[in-house]
């Protein structure tokens, strides 16, 4: 997955991605390796994981550490086998999401929405604190990049308390990079229906006309938010905190094409 055409802005650097197996968090992690970084991974099973740094070029280029992403033991394992492998840490892609409710918010059961704003918003949290105690910024050149979600932004039928979970993302990252500038940049990035397995459900029947609403006449690819969540990690985008930047399609365009 990583190409040789790209710049080398990540040289030198460690990034971590949460939710990092697959789709958009290991085209996020792809994109960084393939920009000269190093990356740490993690997801619920070690196969999956496995088989993302076989993509990634190997275990030269990253480290891999299952678990649950709202599971505090995970998170202090994993700190400690970054600190282990690499001895700093420039980076961190809060990327880990579920959404196991759908339909109406009034029929919303009380345990799932609880797991959802858990996983969604609270993990994010708790990964960026312990990125700070494990040393993001210290060098005053941190970075935190949110994947959020366009339901986020709007109503999103059927999957609307995941849109109140996004939200709160965003609401946070707005807060954090308030708080933690100007050593450590926080950014969000709300991309609309990527080819995962995640939104599977929204365009697995009829992908061709999934995509003909979008201006763009496709579908994202996790290259694409790979490519927006390098940008706002790197360099390049050292006067940006506190921002959500959408990656779409042109849908927000709301034009008929």
């Amino acid at each position: 997955m990583t190409s040789p055409n790209h710049g080398q802005r990540f040289a030198g650097k460690v990034a971590l991605v949460t939710g990092a197996s697959r789709g958009i968090g290991l085209g996020i992690a792809a994109r960084i390796v393939a920009e000269g970084g190093k990356v740490a991974i993690t997801a619920r099973k070690q196969d999956g994981l496995d088989a993302a740094i076989a993509a990634i070029g190997g275990p030269e280029n990253a480290i891999s550490i299952a678990g649950r992403g709202d599971d505090p033991g995970h998170q202090a394992e994993t700190f400690a086998a970054v600190t282990a492998a690499y001895g700093r840490l420039d980076v961190l892609v809060n990327n880990t999401g579920i959404n196991p409710a759908f339909g109406p918010l009034t029929e919303l059961d009380d345990d799932a929405a609880r797991k959802i704003m858990d996983v969604n918003v609270l993990s994010a949290l708790a990964w960026s604190r312990q990125a700070l105690r494990a040393g993001l910024g210290a060098d005053g050149n941190g970075a935190i990049v949110n994947i959020a979600s366009v339901a986020g932004l709007g109503p999103a039928p059927g999957i609307a308390y995941y849109g109140v979970s996004k939200a709160a993302l965003i609401g946070l990252t707005v807060q954090l990079a308030a708080e933690l500038a100007p050593k450590v940049r926080v950014n969000a990035i709300a991309p609309a229906v990527v080819k995962t397995k995640f939104a599977a459900a929204l365009y697995e029947s009829d992908e061709e006309g999934a995509a003909s609403a979008y201006p763009m006449k496709r579908l994202g690819e996790p290259e694409d938010i790979g490519a927006a969540a390098a940008y706002l990690a790197s360099s390049d985008a050292s006067w940006i905190t506190g921002q959500t930047l959408v990656v779409d399609g042109g849908m927000s365009l709301r034009v008929s094409l």
